[in-house]
């Protein structure tokens, strides 16, 4: 049912998935909480910059990615006096392309979870002496919880769904940068169908049961606040 190439890129994607997510948790909460809080007259232009991946064809940004990370690029010359090498069809330039991608699926639920915080929680806190840092991890980080896990879980499925992107950094070499999607792909321009059928049939319920959980679990933060 499912051949050796085909586990070695599902475990690819999840690999990508998991490593990008974390990212984006760590990049994206202080990303979020400076959007939620800020008021800054022209923030507008960053949140329109965070939410471009929502409306840039998938080709359109991986191939603006794979030109600076390629080795003619500002990025992949930079790798290279580093003593490296460019990250253009290599796992790291896939993480990168996915950090881009999936930014705005991590970010906004966070953005939106520190603004259903309000102000008044915080106010309360300074008040008992509790330092900016304090109220952050005392008091937003505990409300905010639903919007982390919505925010992870779109984050992991958007980036184990990529194609596009990945296809135009990466290539497809499996092993390396071949990700399930771009297998599923494989098989149905080789008329296996079986076989891209399986495949897509398992990531169809994998999804489902995230977003499945990702409600249920909302719900039971939802209905234990006061």
């Amino acid at each position: 049912m499912f051949a050796e190439q085909d586990m070695q890129a599902l475990w690819l994607s999840l690999k990508l998935a998991g490593l990008t997510t974390i990212i984006l948790l760590f990049l994206g909460t202080p990303l979020a909480w400076w959007l939620a809080r800020s008021r800054w007259r022209y923030k507008f232009l960053l949140e329109a910059l965070v939410a471009l991946p929502l409306v840039l064809p998938p080709t359109v940004l991986g191939f603006y990615l794979l030109v600076a990370l390629g080795a003619n690029g500002p990025i992949g010359r930079l790798m290279e006096a580093l003593g490296g090498r460019p990250l253009a069809f290599t796992f790291a330039g896939l993480v990168v392309g996915s950090v881009f991608y999936s930014l705005p699926f991590v970010v906004q639920p966070l953005q939106n979870a520190f603004q259903a915080v309000g102000r008044r929680p915080l106010e309360v806190a300074a008040t008992l002496g509790a330092s900016p840092l304090d109220r952050f991890f005392s008091v937003a980080l505990p409300l905010a919880r639903p919007g982390f896990l919505t925010a992870a879980v779109l984050g992991f499925a958007h980036t184990l769904g990529e194609f596009g992107v990945v296809l135009m950094i990466g290539g497809n070499i499996p092993g390396s940068t071949q990700v399930i999607s771009i297998a599923i792909y494989d098989h149905v321009e080789a008329m296996e169908y079986g076989r891209a059928y399986w495949i897509s049939a398992g990531l169809l319920l994998f999804s489902f049961l995230l977003l499945l959980a990702v409600y249920g679990l909302n719900r039971r933060f939802s209905v234990a606040r006061p």
